[in-house]
């Protein structure tokens, strides 16, 4: 994995908690906990969407050449994860201290 797939997965997953905190008023964290909560999400998403697909190996066997492919695939999997891992901590986070 290369620097550029790091910073498509960040990049994603900020913009995926950020938009999680927006959509779903029950999980904000706040703009920090968001954006920290969504980056986290976007390197564990990424990852693990291009493990599922299998681009890790073929990102890293073109580490000269850009693969927009993959960085699209990069984005989209931090955006998603950083969205569900924002939710998730951001319900939790709300419910407990509504107690």
């Amino acid at each position: 994995m290369d620097i550029s797939a790091l910073i498509a997965e960040l990049i994603g997953g900020i913009v995926g908690g950020t938009a999680g905190g927006k959509i779903i008023k029950d999980s904000d964290l706040g703009s920090i906990g968001n954006l920290i909560t969504g980056a986290i999400g976007g390197l564990g998403g990424g990852t693990i969407l291009s493990s599922i697909l299998g681009q890790a190996a073929a990102t890293t066997a073109t580490a000269g050449s850009m693969d927009i492919g993959a960085l699209v695939s990069q984005l989209v999997g931090g955006g998603v994860g950083g969205l569900v891992l924002q939710v998730i901590v951001g319900l939790i986070k709300n419910k407990m201290m509504a107690r």
